[in-house]
């Protein structure tokens, strides 16, 4: 285990399935940050939550934790864009706290998806960002396609995970 900046407690990753009493804090950081803005009601998203309980391949969510303080979240799904259900499967939900951002939290979280991704013998990831694309091309993603959804710009990437 790797220690948080400044010798603050252990990085580690969980599962919602290790601890399914994360659930409710992880759907309110989702559904703030991206279900809420479209409309979505917050059941919705525990819901969806509560069946990310893979102990392999998808659905799984993942929760970053330093010590015992949850600051971050992605989930494997096999599907996360309505208009691109023909590509899968996903990295979906990157979400970290704002008091811990900028300390590698999201490239934790996208390791610990891509892990999980090759450990099902998928060869490929997908995820969909409307604005962190620079983020994801530093982290070795390529962009796919340039599209809206809705009538917002989105930006489909993809990771090769032979690689």
């Amino acid at each position: 285990m790797t220690h948080a900046p400044g010798g603050g407690p252990p990085w580690r990753i969980l599962t919602l399935r290790e601890r399914p009493d994360l659930t409710n804090l992880v759907a309110h950081w989702l559904w703030d940050a991206f279900w809420q803005p479209n409309g979505h009601p917050l059941d919705e998203v525990r819901e969806i939550l509560a069946t990310c309980t893979a102990e392999t391949g998808t659905p799984q969510s993942f929760v970053l934790m330093a010590g015992d303080v949850p600051c971050g979240t992605a989930s494997f799904v096999s599907a996360d864009l309505e208009l691109r259900q023909d590509i899968g499967p996903w990295l979906a939900g990157v979400y970290v706290v704002p008091e811990a951002r900028g300390q590698g939290c999201a490239q934790r979280l996208i390791a610990a998806v891509e892990a999980a991704a090759r450990a099902a013998g998928e060869t490929a990831l997908f995820l969909y960002t409307h604005d962190a694309q620079e983020l994801y091309h530093k982290l070795g993603w390529q962009v796919l396609e340039e599209t809206e959804d809705g009538r917002r710009p989105v930006t489909i990437m993809w990771r090769d995970l032979r690689a």
